[in-house]
């Protein structure tokens, strides 16, 4: 593997974890030229995971995405990054564990909010106001009173 930071091919591996759940293995590896560490992972090369755009539109999943829209949401609020990265991963073995080779980026965004909602509820309304796209603040509002009567329909 070449180091990242000086291009060496001689680097060798100090740890090796499961990640992913049992999906991909983690390495940690360092350079014998230049002593820096840092991480690969190995992973399957499994068929893609297309997601459909709500303008009908076509693009490869992307769990990164996810994350950042798990960030944002969470900003300034007492959650741990790796927490959000655990619900991403979640949400990405979830769907391919499906049969389906296609995922609306509607699904997706539903099962974003429903484990934003356990989690937090400032976060979930962060999100939801992005995802839901409130047209004025009496949607805002409506959202609001369900999330607050415990009701099933947000």
């Amino acid at each position: 593997m070449r180091c990242p930071f000086c291009g060496n091919e001689n680097t060798r591996v100090i740890d090796t974890r499961a990640a992913e759940d049992g999906f991909a293995i983690k390495r940690r590896r360092e350079c014998e030229n230049c002593s820096k560490r840092f991480t690969t992972y190995e992973r399957l090369d499994d068929r893609p995971l297309i997601v459909v755009k709500k303008d009908g539109s076509k693009q490869l999943f992307d769990k990164h995405k996810i994350y950042t829209g798990l960030l944002k949401a969470c900003e300034k609020r007492p959650i741990a990054e790796s927490k959000l990265l655990e619900i991403a991963e979640e949400i990405e073995r979830e769907l391919k564990n499906r049969l389906e080779q296609e995922v609306t980026s509607l699904e997706i965004g539903e099962m974003v909010m429903s484990r934003l909602k356990k989690l937090d509820e400032v976060a979930y309304v962060r999100f939801a106001s992005v995802y839901r796209q409130f047209k004025d603040v009496n949607s805002f509002l409506e959202e609001l009173k369900k999330l607050l009567n415990g009701g099933e329909n947000s």
